[in-house]
């Protein structure tokens, strides 16, 4: 219980953060109650990053923590630009676009894998954190960062994201490609460290989220790998499937557990269960329609390296692609919020402004069941509309080794 309540101490994030470039000041005695308002004027003028450049080479801070009313300044560009970079490398728009980017334009058979296995550990690691129930980093800890204040800290899905998806990528290319393991280890180890070390200088984790986020993954990806390549193919094959990925994907989302309090997770979790679900049956239909084909050689393949066409060719893919991408989302979040709002009997508009509380029940069908259709139909359009569309109009990847 020591050793748990040392690695969750905020004195522990708070040394990290100093050691880093985060310099926390101390109120002298005699502020005014001018000062104190003027800076948490600026507090709320800019955002939880924003700063600006003084002459000595610093930055002067622009916020202070609205329970301890202390400020801080970044004394260190280098290493916040840093960590703010490396923590969009585990955030939502990161996977939003690396997934649809390696399906369209690397290989659909690791693709697809790696997929299953982020929606699985996501769906862990956001679900205990409404069972567990332990708060973030709290004063006199500095948050340089306000998104997902509202969720609880253990364990930190950021770090078990970090570590599930580069490992994977190398776990399911080891038997399919001739690369080097510990080229892909050096990266993925560098890759889960950058974002599990940007939480703590952001004050968004504890040490001990990281720990247990890290802890937890490692032990979920054990019967995880093998699993996946087995349901991968039963999915595939089954013509009974899709009921069963609808089916299954519905309940995870109706049966997540309550966190006793409003918080986005079950939202975020709902669109990372969709889309896989999305994807998985944009692939059985591309299995059942023989758009698929079995390998004619047998794995390790060489990997092939792209030429001038084909990087010209997978910008243009990825281009409209991801402005597809973007459109499917507008039009089926409009089309399906508006459609619920009115089996509901609800105004759309005031629904949407209406307080996000667990007793507004009406707020809360609405966005789980928008955000599942939508992020749905992204993923099938990413797996099977827009695959086959790229190929009629011959910018298509070309499948060297097919993609099962």
């Amino acid at each position: 219980m020591q050793l748990i309540d040392y690695l969750k101490s905020p004195e522990l994030v708070i040394e990290f953060q100093t050691f880093f470039g985060v310099k926390y000041l101390k109120h002298s005695d005699d502020r005014t109650d001018h000062d104190c308002r003027l800076h948490k004027r600026n507090a709320s003028d800019h955002s939880s990053t924003g700063s600006s450049e003084t002459d000595e080479g610093f930055i002067e801070p622009k916020e202070f923590d609205k329970e301890s009313v202390q400020p801080y300044e970044i004394t260190n560009k280098f290493w916040y630009w840093l960590f703010v970079i490396a923590t969009e490398l585990g955030d939502e728009i990161f996977y939003a676009t690396m997934i649809p980017f390696w399906l369209w334009n690397v290989d659909g058979y690791v693709g697809r894998r790696v997929v299953f296995v982020w929606a699985i550990v996501m769906y862990v690691g956001q679900g205990l954190k409404d069972i567990i129930r332990w708060p973030r980093p709290g004063p006199p800890v500095h948050r340089l960062q306000k998104k997902w204040g509202l969720e609880y800290g253990l364990p930190s899905t950021h770090a078990m994201v970090s570590f599930s998806m580069p490992f994977s990528v190398v776990i399911f290319m080891l038997d399919r490609y001739q690369f080097s393991f510990v080229t892909g280890l050096v990266i993925s180890t560098v890759w889960c460290s950058l974002i599990c070390l940007s939480r703590l200088y952001l004050g968004m984790h504890s040490v001990l989220d990281i720990i247990a986020g890290l802890i937890l993954t490692i032990c979920l990806m054990i019967p995880l790998v093998p699993m996946v390549d087995y349901l991968d193919h039963i999915i595939l094959s089954s013509p009974l499937s899709p009921l069963f990925v609808l089916a299954i994907s519905i309940l995870l989302i109706v049966y997540y557990p309550s966190p006793g309090k409003w918080t986005p997770t079950r939202g975020d979790t709902t669109m990372t269960i969709s889309v896989t679900a999305g994807i998985q049956i944009g692939a059985w239909l591309n299995y059942q329609l023989n758009l698929l084909a079995a390998p004619t050689t047998e794995p390790p393949y060489e990997i092939i390296w792209p030429t001038y066409r084909m990087l010209g060719l997978l910008l243009l893919r990825t281009t409209l692609g991801l402005c597809s991408v973007l459109a499917t989302r507008a039009i089926a979040k409009s089309i399906s919020y508006a459609f619920v709002c009115a089996l509901l009997g609800k105004d759309k508009n005031e629904l949407r402004n209406s307080e996000n509380t667990l007793e507004n029940r009406d707020k809360t069908i609405v966005e789980l069941c928008y955000k599942y259709f939508t992020c749905g139909m992204i993923g099938f359009n990413t797996v099977y509309l827009l695959p086959n569309v790229f190929k009629l109009i011959g910018i298509g990847r070309p499948d060297f080794y097919t993609e099962i």
